[in-house]
């Protein structure tokens, strides 16, 4: 397993000053950002407000017949901006003038992994299938829901699948140490280029392991955490991460009352149900002593 110099913190906190996005980090649009750019333009404005870090700033841009000039100096030309606008499934890193895709390849270059926008934070996107909720609520909230599901976040927390990070930045509010485990360098790299995912490659009391959670968690101190929140793959990808076996390891590594948020995905949904039942069943057998359903958060709290 592969430790990382992690770390960031919560939705990286809304607006408060302009022109405040670090120069230290290109600018990143999406789809929302560049209509709003090319309807601002014809309708004559010359200067306008806008976010660069997808919804977290604003930073003021100056429209001109070639493109738009963003405040690190860079000029995006108009043809960029329209290629921006229609892709509505991922966002754009802005250097040297040019308009690149987030995204990149997994380990055997059978999947694509790239970050997705929506209205508040973005998600990623995996093969094609987003790994967050992304109707009614957006991924920053679904996040919350979990932790308020769960009981919030204290003493020390595993976090089994890091994706973008948001559970670990939420969880490390509150917590008072978190270890959070992705077996795809690939995530970490789309990660590392989310506004939104900064607190995790910042935030000291967030520790990141590349690895297999079903192999890491056998190397953790018995009795040790008072919560893990696990948000697997689907079960048809990562099985292990769903049996007996993963579940007692789950319950060696826990406190005496500790806690475990179990998401599964829409429990009132055929799939959704089948799925519980199982997963309440093997729960129980690996020594849990209750099991409760949380469909809010679309997924079970299992107490020891």
């Amino acid at each position: 397993m592969l430790s990382l110099d992690l770390l960031w913190d919560d939705p990286p906190k809304q607006p408060q000053a302009q022109h405040s996005l670090q120069s230290a980090h290109p600018p990143i649009l999406s789809y929302i950002q560049a209509r709003n750019l090319l309807d601002q333009f014809k309708q004559g404005r010359h200067r306008v407000e806008i976010s660069l870090d997808l919804g977290l700033n604003t930073a003021s841009v100056v429209l001109h017949p070639e493109g738009v000039s963003l405040p690190d100096g860079q000029l995006l030309g108009w043809d960029a901006v329209r290629q921006i606008s229609e892709a509505e499934t991922i966002c754009y890193r802005i250097e040297g003038n040019i308009a690149y895709p987030i995204r990149a390849f997994g380990y055997d270059e059978s999947r694509m992994v790239s970050l997705m926008p929506t209205k508040g934070a973005p998600t990623l996107l995996i093969g094609g299938l987003p790994m967050h909720r992304i109707k009614e609520v957006d991924p920053w909230e679904d996040t919350r829901r979990k932790l308020k599901a769960a009981g919030g976040a204290f003493g020390f927390v595993l976090d089994t699948a890091t994706g973008l990070g948001y559970t670990a930045i939420q969880a490390a509010k509150t917590a008072h140490e978190v270890l959070t485990i992705e077996i795809e360098p690939a995530v970490i790299e789309i990660a590392r280029q989310n506004p939104w995912s900064r607190e995790l490659f910042a935030n000291p009391k967030i520790h990141s392991l590349i690895g297999d959670t079903f192999e890491v968690i056998q190397d953790q101190p018995s009795n040790h955490f008072s919560l893990i929140l696990h948000d697997p793959p689907m079960f048809s990808l990562a099985g292990e991460l769903y049996s007996t076996e993963f579940y007692r390891q789950c319950v060696r590594i826990l406190r005496e009352k500790g806690r475990m948020f179990h998401y599964i995905g829409d429990l009132q949904s055929k799939m959704g149900a089948g799925v519980l039942r199982g997963v309440t069943r093997r729960l129980l057998e690996a020594g849990f002593s209750r099991v409760l359903r949380k469909p809010q958060a679309f997924g079970v709290l299992a107490i020891k």
